[in-house]
């Protein structure tokens, strides 16, 4: 497999890259989680020490889960319950307590790979998307509410529509901010943009009359609502 390991320490990056070699892997090694946002695209399998000098190796886990679309395993230098727990939880498919064992780790990756399924390729998009008396129609970028027309600017359309095809799940600022703005998640991480969000979420609950159109989860992001 084309293995993308980050780790900062490049003493132990070195000797993980010359034991997966010797298993038959090709190894990207990089020492930063902005340079891991950058350079998965290639890569089959993610192994992702927690521990970065740049940026929250949680957020990375998570964007890397969302974004990648291949296994993760994650090393965490705690070796508490906790460590494990907020890493599986950021959407690796295992984690492992550093120091390790090389056979356990390749043993690890074997269970992940059996079990791990590649993600189908999302639907295209519907052209149209309705959410109780709210008709969003993407090909002629209009909306109607009651059908009354809502005149919207170019990206409160594209925020609307956007958590309106995700009604299911709650849409963090983050992958708002990725996926409508199309700003790269390495430099959404590492800033305020977050603001711009919530400006257009503000203008948008205006012109539709109300605030229950977009529900905030605190702490988390957004969801479409019912109004």
């Amino acid at each position: 497999m084309r293995i993308l390991l980050v780790e900062a320490e490049k003493h132990e990056a070195m000797t993980l890259t010359r034991h997966l070699e010797r298993y038959g892997h090709e190894v990207t090694s990089v020492n930063s989680g902005t340079t891991a946002l950058e350079s998965h695209q290639q890569a089959d399998f993610i192994l992702l020490d927690l521990d970065l000098p740049d940026i929250d190796g949680l957020m990375v886990c998570r964007s890397l889960s969302e974004t990648a679309g291949i296994p993760l395993i994650a090393f965490t230098g705690g070796g508490t319950e906790l460590d494990r727990v907020l890493g599986l939880r950021a959407g690796a498919d295992d984690c492992l307590d550093k120091p390790y064992e090389i056979r356990e780790l390749a043993a690890r990756m074997e269970a992940v790979m059996r079990r791990w399924e590649p993600r189908s390729p999302a639907p295209a998009p519907k052209t149209t998307v309705s959410v109780g008396p709210l008709r969003i129609d993407a090909a002629s970028r209009e909306v109607q509410l009651h059908e009354r027309r809502v005149t919207l600017t170019r990206k409160e359309f594209d925020l609307l529509y956007y958590l309106a095809r995700h009604s299911e799940m709650v849409v963090t600022r983050q992958r708002l901010m990725a996926e409508v703005w199309e700003i790269p998640m390495v430099q959404v991480l590492g800033s305020q943009a977050s603001r711009t969000v919530d400006t257009h979420v503000n203008s948008l609950r205006n012109k539709l009359g109300r605030s229950s159109w977009i529900v905030t989860v605190r702490g988390v992001g957004f969801r479409i609502g019912v109004g």
